[in-house]
């Protein structure tokens, strides 16, 4: 059975490739904390993939095509992974930024 979300599932979007060697590479993810935009030019980014990522818009992300799962491990990745506060404003930040909401509205 197919989602609606993965009708528009897009594998060609270089955001895949990116949460990927996060998820995977120590060092990619200090050099993403030290400097985002250094570690997003080294991925073939569509102009509107990038300004999302860096706007932390992942409703546009998936309306490109962003395959669900991954945009869970990229808001854990930029918000924070750990079993206590940081992967609940995480999830926050994520559900926010789906509903269109800021936290604490």
């Amino acid at each position: 059975m197919t989602t609606s979300r993965l009708k528009s599932y897009d594998p060609s979007l270089a955001v895949h490739d990116l949460v990927q060697d996060l998820k995977w590479d120590p060092d990619l993810r200090e050099a993403f904390a030290r400097d985002e935009a250094g570690v997003l030019d080294r991925y073939p980014l569509q102009g509107a993939e990038r300004l999302a990522i860096e706007k932390r818009d992942f409703k546009a992300l998936y309306d490109m095509g962003m395959h669900p799962y991954l945009g869970g491990q990229l808001s854990r990745l930029i918000w924070g992974n750990d079993a206590g506060g940081g992967a609940i404003l995480a999830v926050n930040n994520l559900v926010a930024s789906l509903t269109g909401k800021r936290q604490g509205e």
